[in-house]
């Protein structure tokens, strides 16, 4: 067996590598030729930290596994990241382990990498405004997974910490170099945006309808529970919107979960799976003026398909440590 720590994962995965990963997973998980139930999810402590179990098969590829992860927002005060992960890879002719791996950084960037994708297949051709709402891991990986898939000419960054969005400002702006500025408000950070990348810890709406230009792309990442939500309910209804599990997706964001409990919406505003435009079996913007909300969760089948590229790409190059349990 091999045990694959996060400096390893960084080695062996890149950006680029995982952007054309996620597109193959999703088409696979949309056109059903994969197998993944919707996660459990078990609430810890007062603080409503959560623990979750992401299991998958991908046929396709012979991937068989699951993934562990925890989120404790309570984690930033004694200096450990919020989300934390382990992916576990099986032999799927035996079910003997054969992985141990880091998930943490394979969360973070397959997220991103996702958001990528929907950016390649939903924004306009010519968007390169780009507003980050949040400061922390995943703003800073989308804004790397974004200038891959768009030439990016001017970004902006709110969070509610000035200190956290000018530190982002100024370390972003050094390693893509593209004008990034810190914005005092949300309204003035999307205002002209032409992608907006929501990457919050917000529970309440921090993204008004009335904000989003025209033809605007977002890609909403940070609210991941029932009761947790970064757009507006009119936001939400008056856009097209996406997901990368509609099973997931009406069961766990509640971004579309409360407009659908207020009666704004209901189950069928939800255009398509991103699996399904890349697959070509739904199609994606319609005209430039179009509004699209790409509302992500998180699926199993890209932690999957991101740690059994790993697994064989340290294979290849004797990266990890070998044990035995």
């Amino acid at each position: 067996m091999l045990l694959l720590n996060e400096t390893d994962i960084r080695q062996l995965l890149s950006m680029g590598d995982l952007i054309e990963a996620m597109e193959s997973a999703l088409a696979e998980f949309s056109a059903g030729r994969t197998q993944q139930p919707l996660r459990t999810v078990l609430e810890v402590g007062p603080s409503h930290a959560f623990f979750g179990v992401m299991p998958a098969f991908m046929p396709a590829a012979g991937a068989l596994g699951t993934k562990l992860v925890t989120v404790f927002g309570s984690n930033a005060a004694i200096g450990l990241p919020s989300h934390l992960a382990t992916i576990l890879l099986m032999d799927d002719t035996t079910g003997e382990l054969l992985s141990v791996m880091d998930g943490r950084y394979i969360t973070e960037a397959r997220t991103a990498a996702v958001s990528a994708v929907s950016t390649r297949l939903l924004a306009r051709e010519d968007a390169g405004v780009v507003a980050i709402l949040g400061s922390g891991v995943q703003a800073r990986s989308h804004l790397r997974a974004l200038s891959h898939v768009r030439a990016l000419r001017e970004v902006r960054v709110w969070s509610p910490s000035e200190a956290n969005r000018r530190a982002f400002a100024e370390e972003m702006h050094r390693e893509i170099a593209v004008p990034v500025e810190a914005s005092t408000s949300v309204q003035a950070a999307v205002d002209g945006a032409e992608i907006i990348a929501l990457t919050t810890a917000a529970r309440e709406p921090v993204l008004k309808n009335e904000w989003v230009a025209d033809g605007t792309h977002l890609a909403a990442v940070g609210a991941c529970r029932p009761d947790q939500r970064e757009m507006d309910t009119a936001l939400v209804r008056d856009a097209r919107v996406f997901v990368d599990s509609r099973l997931g997706a009406l069961a766990e964001a509640g971004d579309i979960v409360i407009p659908i409990n207020e009666k704004a919406i209901d189950a069928s505003h939800i255009a398509a799976e991103l699996g399904d435009v890349f697959g070509g079996r739904a199609v994606g913007r319609r005209s430039d003026s179009e509004i699209t909300i790409f509302k992500s969760l998180g699926v199993a089948v890209e932690d999957l398909a991101a740690a059994h590229l790993a697994l064989e790409r340290a294979s290849e190059r004797g990266l990890g440590r070998g044990f035995v349990l």
